[in-house]
């Protein structure tokens, strides 16, 4: 969320599956100041989701070139994406559709289970502690309620009348 913590990022991002590629074009597709394009690109890069690439030599210009990282960031995209068509869309519908070449039909973006492939919604999910999880942390109180853990360190699913899984450690 540190690299997200910004609005200009994910447009950043936006643009790059759009094709744009060079500062200039990215300037002038976003209206967005050049100092707060060149960090956002700057953090881009160095998070791995960007890569420069020479592409003049005299003088020395770069583009931006979406990552093996940066591509998979592609399903983050579509699913804000699908959020704001959602909500956001006036009468008239959503100002971009999304064509999956493969299939030939207009699509969106879901979030389905890995393995059945069925949509993932809150009320269907728990969230539990993985293998990167500080195992000092595991006793806290607050972690014990976030992740609904049981003595065998277990989730259990939410309780949608109680308002569903914590979300903060207050």
């Amino acid at each position: 969320m540190d690299l997200l913590g910004d609005w200009w990022t994910p447009l950043v991002l936006r643009e790059a599956f759009y094709g744009i590629r060079r500062f200039d074009a990215f300037q002038q597709e976003l209206g967005i100041a050049r100092n707060t394009l060149a960090e956002r690109l700057r953090r881009l890069v160095e998070a791995g989701l960007l890569e420069k690439q020479v592409y003049e030599t005299q003088p020395v210009r770069h583009e931006y070139v979406l990552t093996e990282s940066g591509r998979d960031f592609y399903g983050v995209i579509l699913a804000m994406t699908r959020w704001g068509d959602r909500w956001l869309a006036d009468a008239e519908g959503p100002p971009v559709i999304t064509r999956h070449e493969t299939c030939g039909h207009d699509a969106h973006g879901e979030v389905v289970c890995s393995h059945c492939k069925e949509p993932l919604a809150w009320e269907d999910v728990t969230a539990r502690p993985g293998p990167g999880y500080p195992a000092r942390l595991l006793d806290r109180p607050a972690v014990q309620r976030r992740f609904r853990l049981d003595e065998a360190g277990e989730g259990t699913p939410p309780d949608p009348d109680a308002g569903g899984q914590p979300l903060r450690d207050d």
